[in-house]
């Protein structure tokens, strides 16, 4: 035990050598391999600590934070092993290429995180410790958004396919650590904006520990994603799969990541999670990583073979309806709806809730006569300015007794450009008005409780 010990101590004294080199300017690329070889020695967990060791012998965090890409590459090399070779045969822009490529930021991130709370809670230079601050500001609002792109999209556009092949402890376990990096990522902002209310001592202690397992948290998820949760997704998903989710990425964006355009090709068609076989084959099982096997063996996986798409049901573009359903949403939604067709009659009002009288012998009038004669020269310009593509909406509000009335017309066009007619809706304001503060869905749990004692 003490010869292992010594040694660790013998590797951590050559690491900070070579960062030491670096900092007088020795090239990094020269040095890359020795790096290697100390660092396949050193647990992730001590970095930092060799880091804090060279800020007070006089290297300055922001040229330690330099080198932190370096860092990052070899880190992942010497603890991940197979991670690196999963990643290289990807093409540039495939939905797990840039998986990884966000991983690698994230970690750098982590560490700099780390390091610079560390850094500022030795600091005594009044000037340095702002500046620090502002770095760990940026820091954390940075690292807000891996929330919402990478972890969102594994949770709206990847967990639907291994849930359907039956994998559903593997996305709660990881949704669940993703939403407890959220948390710790919000609470370590809101304790940096208490900054002048604690005392420094004890505002940098916090600051410290909070960082060290934020740091800790975001580099444990990116192990666990490169070495199992990735390597199972290679094994499973299809081209048609990625393709699907390629195309949907850019609406939840990337962690400072700018893939290029992917296609498997033209001949590949997208599927969706509804759309295919959820049945492993043996070749599907035997290509998971061991640890996912090992969880696997002797529990039968219960297969999602739910069909989307029923009988009778009408093709929605985002989902399918049947009448009946359609009819029961458009009656419990909090705003009415009417729809005039291109040639400026009503055709369509929804039932339930209303604001202006609504009755069937409206249906098929023109539009202007269901308005006071003194209004329809204001109804025809809005129409004729929706019909040539020069206003995108209308939108007026109004007391009415206890009601706030807001009202919005849109001009809705067909994939090719042409306007279809014009939808309006109502809705009366005044309770949403009235909220303040917060009310989560878990808040829903307390309620039933009350009501149930």
């Amino acid at each position: 035990m003490t010869e292992l010990l010594n040694n660790r101590e013998h590797k951590k004294e050559e690491l900070k050598k070579l960062i030491l080199r670096i900092h007088n300017g020795e090239d990094v690329n020269t040095l890359k391999e020795e790096f290697r070889q100390v660092l396949s020695g050193i647990s992730p967990l001590e970095i930092p600590i060799v880091e804090q060791e060279l800020v007070k012998e006089g290297v300055s965090a922001k040229d330690i934070a330099k080198m932190c890409d370096l860092h990052v590459e070899l880190f992942r090399e010497s603890v991940a092993g197979t991670d690196e070779l999963e990643e290289r045969d990807l093409p540039d822009g495939h939905p797990l290429k840039t998986l990884y490529a966000e991983n690698k930021e994230i970690m750098k991130d982590a560490e700099m995180l780390n390091l610079y709370a560390r850094t500022l809670a030795s600091t005594k230079d009044e000037r340095m410790g702002k500046e620090i601050l502002g770095v760990l500001e940026e820091l954390i609002s940075d690292l807000r958004g891996v929330g919402f792109t990478h972890y969102n999209r594994e949770e709206m556009l990847i967990f639907p396919y291994i849930e359907r092949r039956g994998l559903t402890a593997i996305a709660t376990v990881l949704w669940t650590k993703h939403d407890e990096i959220r948390f710790m990522i919000k609470h370590f902002a809101e304790l940096l904006k208490r900054k002048n209310e604690l005392p420094w001592d004890e505002f940098t202690s916090r600051l410290v520990e909070k960082g060290g397992k934020l740091s800790f948290a975001l580099s444990d998820m990116v192990f666990r994603e490169n070495n199992i949760y990735y390597p199972t997704l290679k094994a499973l998903l299809t081209d048609g799969e990625w393709k699907a989710i390629r195309e949907q990425e850019e609406e939840m964006g990337f962690y400072k990541v700018n893939p290029p355009a992917w296609d498997p090709g033209e001949d590949v068609k997208p599927l969706h999670p509804w759309e295919i076989d959820p049945e492993l084959s043996v070749e599907q099982l035997l290509g998971l990583p061991k640890e996912v096997q090992q969880a696997l063996k002797g529990k039968p996986l219960e297969f999602d073979k739910s069909e989307l798409k029923r009988e009778g049901d009408v093709d929605m573009g985002t989902g399918y309806m049947n009448v009946e359903e359609l009819r029961a949403v458009f009656e419990a939604l909090p705003v009415d709806v009417t729809f005039i067709d291109r040639d400026d009659r009503v055709r369509f009002f929804s039932p339930g809730e209303r604001i202006f009288d609504r009755t069937l012998s409206v249906l098929g009038r023109p539009v202007q006569l269901c308005h006071p004669p003194k209004s329809v020269h204001i109804v025809n310009r809005i129409l004729r300015a929706f019909k040539e593509g020069r206003k995108s909406e209308a939108t007026f509000w109004l007391h009415l007794g206890p009601k706030y009335v807001y009202i919005k017309y849109v001009p809705l066009f067909d994939k090719g450009g042409n306007y279809m007619g014009t939808l309006e809706m109502t809705m009366d304001i005044a309770e949403y008005r009235k909220i303040e503060g917060e009310k989560r869905l878990l808040d829903w749990r307390v309620e039933v409780k009350r009501e149930t004692t």
